[in-house]
């Protein structure tokens, strides 16, 4: 597969994703949806190790990387599936957007990284007023639900502590390999919080588009958007990589309204692009500072 298609295809599965979560726990109960999506793609995993012969070490240090990436999985999407009840998918991939910024902070206590700049402070209070407009359009119309949101920061702070986490061991084994064992340690835990939380299993009220979008996740949203992003990873630079970020929450938003209605507002859009410039600012503003102080001191 080429770089391209690889890009093309982590695109479009960040894009969707947030709108699959949304319809596969529709009449699913959201800790079984998630679930069997993770279920799904750790069997079609195991099957991909098994076929292409891909170590998966089980020592100490490898252990911990799969522990740090499982915590990416299971408080994320476990958070975001419960997020989903009352936060629309758009909303759910913006603030996902917002990742980097809060990776950036953790990495600063754990990785003992550089403190922000002047551009990265002005786009972490331009991305705050930005969900601050997000927020009271929904609280206007009286569809804010504070547990959603704090579902859903609490799911990003997951994915983001687990990201920098997974910075801190040095251990160079294929990305399937991490993949796997990630699925092989958060899958379990699924199925003891579905069996705590719910435990119910009534397949006969599940709509298909309930078990379409779950079948969709398990396949191309946890298990093939891993490896696409992960080759793209490995081909691009960080910079341009960093764009899917600001690429897909615009398209996430298209799709929630266009396929399951949900109402675009002023507010949204412009919360939005300010949420999309402040992570533009932060990712590439020192990048175009420096280049600016670079051309005037040659002029």
């Amino acid at each position: 597969m080429s770089v391209r298609v690889s890009y093309f295809f982590v695109v479009l599965i960040w894009s969707t994703t947030p709108l699959g979560i949304v319809w596969s726990s529709d009449s699913i109960s959201p800790t079984m949806a998630v679930f069997l999506r993770m279920f799904i793609a750790l069997v079609l995993g195991g099957g991909i190790i098994w076929l292409a012969k891909i170590s998966v070490p089980w020592h100490k240090r490898a252990r911990i990387l799969y522990s740090y990436s499982a915590l990416g999985i299971y408080g994320g999407m476990l958070l975001s599936y419960q997020a989903a009840q009352s936060v629309s998918s758009g909303v759910i991939s913006l603030v996902f957007g917002l990742a980097p910024i809060f990776s950036g902070l953790l990495a600063q206590r754990i990785l003992n990284e550089p403190k922000f700049s002047r551009a990265k402070l002005i786009a972490l209070m331009l991305s705050v007023f930005g969900l601050y407009l997000v927020c009271a359009e929904k609280i206007n119309q009286s569809q804010f639900d504070p547990i959603g949101f704090v579902y859903l920061f609490g799911a990003v702070i997951s994915f983001s502590l687990s990201s920098v986490l997974v910075k801190r061991v040095h251990l160079p084994i294929h990305p399937m390999a991490t993949t796997f064992g990630a699925l092989c340690i958060s899958t379990p835990l699924f199925f003891i919080t579905w069996l705590l939380v719910d435990g119910e299993f009534a397949p006969q009220v599940w709509k298909v588009k309930a078990i379409a979008a779950v079948i969709y996740l398990g396949v191309f949203g946890s298990l093939l958007g891993f490896l696409a992003y992960f080759h793209v990873l490995q081909k691009l630079q960080a910079s341009t990589v960093a764009l899917i970020t600001l690429i897909t929450p615009g398209f996430a938003i298209a799709l929630g309204a266009t396929l399951n209605g949900e109402p675009i507002s002023t507010n949204l859009i412009l919360g939005a692009c300010i949420i999309l410039s402040s992570l533009a600012l932060f990712q590439f503003g020192d990048t175009l500072s420096t280049k600016k102080q670079t051309r005037e001191k040659q002029a």
